[in-house]
């Protein structure tokens, strides 16, 4: 049993000014007064996060405004210029990198053909996609937070992967995140694609300002997975293997899955299938807008792949609520926009939730980030996340 451990008032500054940084980016520009009354600190606290935050570039001052009464007050808002971070992506046929600024927006990219990806001919890749992105864009090196990976599969501590993705053979027991950072001589995040396109879509995204929400990431070449936000914080699990959604059984007896039981729900419902219904071969020879224009025709495959695909989505969508009481379902990943949206119009009639007679203020499932850029961009919020998220656990008092 874990033990519990009490406040380490050492870290308390820490997570203060983290509490700050993610109060103006879900609420806007917001005065100090506003900040001391929605975080219940004092007015000097607040005052010294948001000078030291000014002066890290992270903040800027808007002018002043005049109220009819007391004195002027100065609203802050986060400087998308303060921090920049990169992120990476990693496919069967290329290796991708973007840069983005604080508020997630994209300022560089840049793509490379990698015949082979493992890691011996992938990882000098990735090296000189980053070396080209720094060149790329004009900024202050020294703002750099650091650099995201997102891989397909799950991963231990320290960014060694610990199961290898199928699509990627040969990183079983990489140490993808210490290799990198070698490499780059910059901190390294290593994430699985689900959660860290859950991330994207809480930093920048339609889960923005939610503390519960379920993120179903349907990746364009393979199966489905979940990124979860419970209360604020992002949970990983025990072993940082939950959300395997996709292999949660839907139909017993069912289809045989790769993972050796039968009727779980990627068989139905991931992209691949989808792709294997339309008769479409190799979506990494067609382009994004080619992809689109054959959805958008439609075809009785597609059509067969939705009717067998609803019902066990539904049945998910239902099973999630009931275990996780979420704010809402998100539907994202790289699965095309156009697809996506025929397959959440189908979901209604959702089953009756357990508390129908509950006013809701956002709807029981969203659609959010969709296509190519979806884990690409999730992977460049991760250092973001990493600066600026509040984190309870570094108010306790180490154990042992």
């Amino acid at each position: 049993m874990k033990a519990i451990s009490g406040t380490n008032l050492e870290q308390a500054k820490s997570h203060n000014r983290r509490v700050v940084i993610e109060l103006i980016r879900t609420h806007g520009s917001l005065s100090r007064a506003a900040i001391a009354r929605m975080t219940a600190l004092t007015p000097q606290t607040v005052s010294n996060i948001v000078e030291e935050l000014e002066r890290s570039h992270l903040l800027v001052a808007a002018e002043a405004q005049k109220l009819a009464r007391g004195q002027p007050i100065i609203p802050y808002s986060i400087n998308p210029a303060g921090a920049y971070s990169i992120g990476l992506e990693l496919g069967r046929r290329r290796a991708s990198g973007v840069l983005t600024d604080l508020s997630g927006a994209v300022c560089a990219r840049i793509e490379r053909q990698v015949e082979h990806p493992d890691p011996q001919q992938a990882m000098p890749v990735l090296q000189s996609i980053v070396e080209h992105l720094k060149q790329a864009f004009a900024f202050d090196q020294q703002r750099l937070l650091g650099v995201g990976i997102a891989l397909p599969g799950r991963y231990a501590e320290g960014g060694t992967t610990s199961l290898s993705p199928q699509s990627l053979p040969g990183w079983q027991g990489f140490p993808v995140g210490p290799e990198l950072e070698q490499r780059l001589n910059a901190p390294v995040l290593v994430e699985n694609d689900a959660t860290a396109a859950a991330i994207g879509e809480r930093l920048h995204g339609v889960a923005r300002g939610l503390a519960s929400f379920v993120y179903l990431f349907l990746a364009g070449g393979g199966g489905i997975g979940a990124g979860m936000f419970l209360d604020g914080h992002l949970y990983k699990g025990s072993r940082n293997n939950a959300g395997e959604i996709g292999h949660i059984i839907v139909e017993p007896h069912g289809r045989l899955c790769s993972c050796g039981k039968r009727g779980c729900l990627d068989r139905y419902v991931s992209p691949s299938v989808a792709y294997d219904f339309m008769g479409i071969a190799d979506t990494e020879g067609l382009s994004p807008d080619a992809l689109d224009a054959l959805i958008d025709r439609g075809s009785d495959g597609l059509d067969a792949w939705l009717d067998q695909a609803v019902q066990p989505l539904r049945q998910t969508v239902d099973f999630l609520e009931l275990a996780f009481d979420p704010e809402t379902i998100v539907l994202g990943g790289s699965l095309p926009t156009s697809l996506m949206r025929r397959l959440a119009e189908r979901l209604e009639p959702l089953h009756d939730p357990i508390d129908p007679g509950r006013q809701r203020t956002v709807p029981r499932v969203m659609i959010g980030m969709t296509g190519k850029d979806t884990a690409i961009l999730g992977a460049a919020a991760l250092p973001i996340f990493s600066e600026t998220n509040p984190r309870f656990d570094v108010l306790q008092k180490p154990v042992g």
